[in-house]
Formats: C-alpha cells, structure tokens, sequence
C-alpha cells in the first residue's frame, strides 16, 4: 500500500525507465549518504490501526496490529542502502554465526536445520537434548539509538554511513488512521521501524555484540550451551546424559542472559518461554516443570508438542504432527480456490495449475528439508501429502472424486510428491 506520497509500485516502475528520472533517483540516494542525511520528507509516516482477529477484549493495545507505510521512494532508496550494507557487514564476519534472522540468504529452514542438526549429533552419542525458547519482547520499538550508532562504528562502516544512520534514526513522525479518523502528527523517536528494509539488518547488527558477550561468558563458566538466534527469537541448547545438568546449564544462560538483555534496553518477555525436551527413547517422561520463579521468570510445564518458527516438533521428530498441519492448511485452502471456478466457468486449468504450484505446494512442502533426508521414513509424509495432491488434481480438472489417483494426476500434469522434495 503507498504511503503519504500516494505513489505506487507501479508507478515508481514507470519512472524508473527513463534514464533521466532514475539518474536523479541516484543522485538523491548518493546525496544521502555523502551529505549523512535523511530528508524530513522521507521521515513522514503513516500508521494503519487494524484489530487482531478472534481477541475477547480490545482494551489492551497488544489487541492491535499498527501497519507503518511509507513514502514509496523512501523505501526503494533504504532497500538499496539495506542490501549494501547486508553484504558489507557479512564480509568483515562482524554477525554471530548463528544469527540466522534479518539476513539475506538465512532463513527459518536454516535455523530449523541448525537445530535437528545438533540433535542428531546428540543422538549418534547417545545424548538428549534439552531447549530453551525465550522471545523479546517489543524488539524493534526498543532499540537505543546511541547504542546502535555506536555499534555502527564498531563494525567498520565508513563515517559518511554512521552520520546517515544517525540523522536517519531522529525527528520522525507519524499520524495514525483509524477507520476515517486520521491524527495529527506525532513523533516516534524511538527504536526502528518494524517493516523498513533497513529494520532487519540494523536489529541483526544490534544483537550480536550480546551474543558474543553472552557465548563467552558460558565458555568463561564451563557451561556448554548453543545458542540459536532467529531476529527476536533465541535458544539456548544443551546436551548431556542427565537431565538435571542440561536444566542447570539452561538456567545459567537464561539468567545470564536475561541481565545482558538488560544492559543493551532490552527484556524477554517471559510468557513466551518454552522449554523442550529431545529424546529417542520409549521410556522417557518429560520433567513436570522447568522452575524459572528464582531468577524473574516462569515456571514452565513442558509440552509434547512444540511450535518453533512454524515447525511443529515431537520429542522423537517423527513430524508426523507438522505434516498433518501443513497438509490439511493446503487443502483448505484448495477447497477455498473454488470459488475461482469450476469446469464449466472461470479460470482455466492451466491457471489452477500454475496457481497450484505457486501457492499451494510450498506450504504443504513447508519444512521438508528437515524430515526429508537419507534414511528417513517416509511412508507416512508420502502418504498424506499424496491425498493433498489428489485433492488439488481433482479442483484442477473439475473431476470425479472417484477418479484414479495416477491417471487424474497425470492428466492435470502434477508430478509425483518424491519428485518435488
């Protein structure tokens, strides 16, 4: 959606063909930068108020979801600056390698592959794996632009840069619009903002100077623990035979942890802590709780089932769970493309088709690189995924639902499941 400017995408596309205008679209970008300032015009700002859905009370303002716009050209020239500085920041090693969040190139499959990785390795010594899952709460809002200015310097950037983030970061405003009630201006000089291009690589940039504190304090006390961290998202991970130090060591680094955030402005919000056990034997029960009261936290009462960045997993990673998810989402969703047409009107099956692949497939295959891999059983996943394949084959063709399975797939041209993983 465009912002105060009222100018589109599309638009902006029509402009930039002329060589002249995307010359000065140039110029005014390099000026930017050379000059270390954002234009007052750039720094206007208009927020959506829209209402989450399904909530019992709206008397709280998490009950509301703020939507920023942007100024169009604004964000054509951050997203430029932002991929710049991605690379630029990535060749002087200056992220934490485990950060896999707000990087170009790493996303939440990195981060879910990162994690069965170390539990297999568990596994193979015959060792479980215990998880702490801790979020912070109001990341992006909270961000202290001293401290990021200064972290800006540290990793290399030339002075021109630091002096465009600087001035980039003050003297911004915003009204908000509720329904036809528009506000006048206020300021927001406060953190960044969530859904900018530079938003990502600048939180990134925050957060690991902490991490490098928080992996040499645990290496400092002997407490052998892996972090993974995801944007706003951490976990701890630790191994060992006995359950009770796994606990211990989850909860040195969680109270370790909880104090640097401190340090940086920043507090977990402790209602969403999870923690989760990884074990391959039939005779294992889960702790009834994980006891964090001492240190500011939650008592915790581990679960079965645990939902990270979209992936569902038990305690054996069957994923038997997490393909029953995905797959029945899928077919919701191709019963709702009937509305697109049947076979006697509306679209074409070669649109369904292409419609199919484009929209449908990834979420049904959402995840599969982490059950998919040698030697794993794959009967089950197969199986469902191939009913979520017929469904889609018969809304393609309009046909019966008593067709058969091979030739209804063949005739709406859809390969075989093993054949897209």
């Amino acid at each position: 959606m465009p912002g105060l400017d009222k100018l589109s995408w599309n638009h902006l596309k029509f402009i930039l063909n002329q060589d002249e205008c995307l010359s000065n679209i140039v110029n005014i970008a390099n000026a930017c930068i050379n000059l270390g300032h954002w234009p007052n015009y750039f720094k206007k700002l208009l927020t959506v108020v829209i209402p989450k859905p399904n909530k019992q009370s709206y008397d709280h303002l998490k009950s509301f979801h703020p939507i920023i716009l942007l100024n169009t050209l604004s964000k054509l020239i951050k997203k430029v600056i932002g991929k710049r500085l991605q690379f630029h920041v990535r060749a002087n090693n200056f992220i934490y390698l485990s950060q896999l969040g707000g990087l170009k190139f790493k996303s939440t499959t990195d981060a879910g592959i990162a994690l069965m990785h170390i539990i297999h390795l568990g596994w193979v010594k015959n060792i479980s794996t215990s998880t702490l899952a801790f979020d912070i709460a109001q990341f992006f809002p909270s961000l202290n632009h001293h401290f990021l200015t200064r972290i800006l310097q540290k990793a290399g950037l030339d002075i021109h840069i630091v002096n465009f983030f600087t001035n980039y970061l003050i003297d911004r405003k915003t009204n908000y619009v509720w329904n036809n009630f528009s506000s006048p201006m206020f300021e927001v000089n406060i953190g960044v903002g969530q859904g900018s291009a530079l938003s990502p690589i600048l939180s990134a940039l925050y957060l690991s100077p902490l991490l490098y504190i928080l992996k040499n304090c645990l290496k400092n006390l002997n407490i052998p623990v892996s972090i993974i961290s995801f944007v706003d998202d951490g976990l701890f991970i630790s191994q060992n035979k006995s359950l009770d130090i796994s606990n211990s060591h989850l909860f040195c680094s969680y109270n370790i942890m909880t104090k640097l955030l401190d340090k940086f402005s920043l507090i977990v919000e402790h209602s969403k802590t999870e923690v989760f056990y990884f074990n391959r034997l039939h005779g294992f029960f889960n702790p009834s709780h994980f006891d964090l009261s001492s240190i500011g936290g939650p008592v915790l009462v581990p679960k079965n089932l645990w939902k990270y960045l979209g992936f569902i997993f038990d305690r054996k990673l069957s994923f038997h769970q997490n393909i029953d998810y995905y797959s029945n989402r899928a077919i919701s969703i191709v019963k709702c493309m009937k509305i697109h047409g049947n076979s006697s009107h509306g679209i074409i099956p070669t649109q369904k088709h292409l419609l199919y692949r484009c929209r449908i497939l990834p979420i049904a295959l959402y995840s599969f690189q982490l059950w998919f891999y040698n030697r794993a059983p794959l009967l089950y996943p197969l199986k469902i995924l191939s009913k979520m394949q017929r469904r889609a084959a018969i809304w393609i063709l309009g046909a019966c639902k008593m067709s058969s399975l091979k030739d209804i797939k063949v005739i709406a041209g859809l390969i075989s499941i093993r054949l897209h993983l």
